[in-house]
């Protein structure tokens, strides 16, 4: 069963690891890039110590004693990624599509008629990007997201034509990239991209919504959104002219941010959203330097501008914005949507559960352009024991990752309410006495060596202890080779009218949290 597939033929050419290679790993070295405390990419030898993407990075460290850490840097990507970008567009293909930094398509049947076919086009494109010394493989199929998979399957893997479902047939219903439908499908015992695509399209429709209707299209060989494209009557193209030729970069980018927001405003009113942007800038001396940027939903003004800072980083450093003897700068910025699709929902609020309002999310933006993109962020409960560890800060715009869903799960030793009204960043220390002064302790069977006293915080004037609560043991990290942590928390109060929450970590006693 097939349906309806794209009329172009797409080749993806996929660098492995790519994320990996941009900072500087070198052969057989341990390394782990990761973003938001999340592995998003790590080197063969890694992988082969258990290390995986979107593994939290405690666990990553536990498999792999001597990791490399290396938090994500997208604009050195960027950069890294644009010059295999060029000499593919310069020697293969003359127009093509960047998904991300390690992650390139474009239309593939023109340039297969010209180098002698689909599989030699393969080649050619694996073979250009070798020359500068970076891994590759191409995939070839009727759609971008079919050619991906083939290009992760081995090098030069030509999908046929209307042969989309027959090749997704076979993989995990995971792999179309929506994980509650995809748990709902195994509920349900479907649990092969084939076993969903052959269930009526009707049924689909009336049961799963939205993201079911696009997934079960991808199932079947299809898109994921129907096809649509712009038309003279309603361009929603956005521009800057610099009265004088900018030679600022960080402002042109600023301005990208500016553009991308007005960009928005135009689809928002049209009830349309892009999967792909062109990035043109034209310079003082007369050239247009051009970039598509693709991404599957919606590209908000952050990923824009973290784009176009790359990309005229990139053209910075080999030259290509250099005037020669002409007059130097950026005459115009001009971003022109692609892909454009209907609108079909907005992405999360702060709180997770509502959408979020669209001035609030542009507000948010604009914030985050002047502050820096962690300068807005929003609340997810996730799991943890201490109060401390039971709430993440998300950047407004980034999705929260895999550990944000175990707010949920079992957590052996988790602190009881009621909950502590301000929790300290920083553990603050403290001291814990008997009667006679001596620091009280904590025994192995969670048995106290004197009756609290007295406590002092952060060195100031001690008081008399008239409460407790505890204490509460927590293992933490047992399977680490380091031995992992124990410790214990106490909830205590105080002659002065405070409530405190203890923890006792190797002998030493510290504030976790105030209770008022």
């Amino acid at each position: 069963m097939t349906g309806a597939t794209d009329s172009v033929r797409v080749v993806v050419v996929w660098v492995p690891d790519f994320p990996v290679l941009a900072c500087g790993a070198q052969d057989g070295e341990p390394v782990a890039v990761v973003h938001r405390g999340a592995v998003v990419a790590c080197s063969a030898s890694a992988r082969a110590a258990g290390v995986r993407r979107h593994m939290r990075l405690p666990t990553a460290q536990a498999r792999c004693p001597g990791l490399r850490v290396v938090e994500r840097d997208l604009a050195a990507e960027v950069r890294l990624f644009e010059q295999v970008v060029h000499r593919v567009e310069a020697e293969v293909v003359p127009r093509l599509e960047v998904i991300r930094p390690g992650l390139l398509a474009a239309p593939a049947r023109g340039a297969a008629r010209y180098w002698g076919g689909e599989p030699q086009l393969s080649v050619r494109l694996v073979g250009t990007v070798a020359e500068l010394g970076l891994p590759a493989r191409a995939g070839i199929a009727d759609s971008t997201f079919v050619a991906a998979l083939a290009a992760r399957r081995g090098d030069g893997v030509v999908v046929p034509a209307e042969g989309n479902a027959a090749f997704l047939s076979p993989y995990p219903v995971g792999v179309l990239g929506v994980p509650r439908l995809a748990e709902l499908l195994k509920q349900l015992g479907i649990r092969t991209v084939g076993d969903f695509a052959r269930l009526p399209a009707g049924r689909v429709a009336e049961r799963l919504g939205t993201e079911g209707i696009g997934a079960h299209r991808v199932a079947r060989g299809g898109s994921a959104r129907p096809v649509s494209v712009r038309t003279a009557v309603q361009d929603h193209t956005v521009q800057r002219l610099f009265e004088v030729a900018e030679e600022q970069l960080d402002a042109v980018v600023f301005v990208a941010v500016a553009l991308a927001d007005e960009l928005h405003e135009r689809l928002a009113a049209a009830g349309a959203v892009c999967g792909r942007v062109e990035a043109a800038v034209e310079t003082a001396d007369g050239r247009i330097l051009t970039r598509i940027f693709r991404h599957e939903g919606r590209l908000s003004s952050r990923a824009v501008a973290e784009r176009v800072r790359g990309v005229l980083a990139a053209w910075s450093e080999t030259g290509l914005l250099d005037a020669g003897d002409g007059e130097p700068g950026i005459r115009r910025l001009t971003l022109r949507p692609d892909g454009i699709a209907p609108d079909t929902g907005s992405q999360g609020a702060f709180d997770g559960e509502r959408d979020t309002p669209v001035e609030v999310e542009r507000a948010a933006a604009r914030v985050q352009a002047v502050l820096g993109h962690r300068a807005v962020a929003r609340i997810i409960e996730v799991g943890g024991r201490g109060p401390g560890d039971r709430i993440r800060l998300v950047p407004v715009g980034d999705v929260p990752d895999d550990g944000a869903g175990a707010a949920g799960g079992p957590w052996q030793g988790l602190l009881p309410a009621p909950h502590p009204a301000a929790v300290y960043p920083v553990r603050r220390p403290a001291r814990l006495t008997g009667a006679d002064g001596a620091p009280v302790g904590v025994a192995g069977r969670l048995e106290l060596s004197a009756e609290p006293a007295f406590l002092s915080v952060d060195g100031r004037r001690p008081a008399g202890v008239n409460g407790w609560a505890g204490p509460w043991p927590v293992l933490e990290r047992w399977w680490a080779r380091d031995g992992g942590r124990r410790v214990a928390r106490m909830q205590v109060t105080t002659d002065d009218g405070h409530a405190w929450l203890l923890l006792v970590d190797r002998s030493r006693w510290w504030v976790e949290a105030h209770y008022g």
